[in-house]
């Protein structure tokens, strides 16, 4: 069976429910969540490439742990959820809940198609192990905000489209 996700509209409501591969091959408006983790001193950020098989931005670098919103879900359970299942931070009763930090429409392309999706940033203070989904990440390592922007100065450099679109909100 299909993976079910919410769709949107343009204006960020939840409008309905649609298969994963229907959403991206007909560019509709969805919602996708992600995490920041930054380091307890607040000095470094986790930056990991994904997977050569992820349907989407296969292979690029990302600062964001995070995916798409399940029918009915709202963004900051999303954050969580995620953050659990790409990187393996269980956030226990007693730890601090993501901070919301920035949210954008990003109205883009992807593969030569439409790719429309409300974005929501959130960050955490995290300096415990990391365990990577191996479907979704292939590596990881801790950068500061200079040398993440100093490779974002590449526009060549393998970077997730969407994030990008975030990332003076995201770093110092």
């Amino acid at each position: 069976m299909s993976e079910l996700i919410a769709v949107y509209d343009a204006a960020g409501h939840e409008v309905g429910v649609e298969e994963r591969a229907v959403v991206y091959a007909e560019g509709l408006w969805h919602a996708s969540a992600g995490v920041l983790v930054r380091s307890l001193d607040g000095e470094r950020i986790y930056v990991h490439k994904r997977t050569d098989t992820k349907a989407v931005f296969a292979g690029m670098h990302d600062c964001l742990a995070g995916g798409v919103l399940d029918p009915g879900e709202d963004p900051a359970g999303a954050a969580i959820r995620e953050l659990g299942e790409e990187l393996g931070i269980e956030l226990g009763p007693s730890d601090d809940r993501p901070r919301p930090l920035v949210t954008a429409a990003w109205d883009g392309e992807w593969a030569g198609r439409p790719m429309r999706c409300h974005l929501f940033a959130y960050e955490v203070r995290y300096d415990g192990p990391i365990r990577h989904q191996p479907e979704e990440i292939v590596d990881g390592w801790w950068w500061t905000d200079a040398q993440l922007r100093a490779h974002l100065a590449d526009p060549a450099w393998p970077f997730v489209p969407d994030t990008r679109r975030m990332i003076p909100n995201l770093l110092r």
